[in-house]
């Protein structure tokens, strides 16, 4: 049983906030903007609220905390009224599938990233190789274009001739 009453508990929960989380979604925009990333909005108007979007490439990204969307070795449900955050946690679970299953009959490519995993450099290739192939083509063409960018002269610069 829950220690407070649903109505002091609906209050507490009311006051959750869904972005603008320090730990995920703003990690998720430095890490988006020091990579290089362009043509994400947030805030888009997709089905399932994801946290980033592509637009042009049809990819939605979201940011899943590792305790509300149930990572399988992070989650810690809480010892008190167990019963109620397992079966909190699992709605969440089924309806990020269902969402993820919708969106991809829309045409949209699905990413998600747990919380802890957003700085990690995996996310970035993960990220880089879904713009790749919906660029169409494929993960190496995102590697190719990330290295000639790497190489290019800066604006204004001029070639030597022997």
């Amino acid at each position: 049983m829950d220690s407070v009453s649903k109505q002091k508990r609906s209050w507490i929960m009311s006051r959750v906030k869904s972005s603008g989380n320090k730990s995920t979604e703003l990690k998720m925009i430095s890490v988006l903007r020091k990579n290089g990333f362009s043509g994400w909005r947030r805030n888009y108007p997709l089905e399932g609220r994801p946290d980033f979007v592509f637009p042009k490439q049809r990819i939605a990204l979201f940011v899943d905390g590792c305790f509300w969307h149930g990572h399988p070795s992070r989650c810690r449900v809480p010892a008190s009224n167990r019963e109620y955050w397992t079966g909190k946690i699992e709605k969440n679970r089924k309806r990020d599938r269902l969402v993820n299953r919708r969106l991809k009959e829309l045409g949209w490519k699905t990413l998600r990233v747990w919380e802890h995993e957003v700085e990690s450099p995996k996310t970035a290739r993960r990220i880089e190789k879904a713009l790749a192939e919906r660029a169409g083509g494929g993960a190496k063409t995102g590697a190719i274009d990330s290295a000639k960018r790497a190489s290019a002269k800066a604006p204004g610069s001029r070639s030597r001739t022997k």
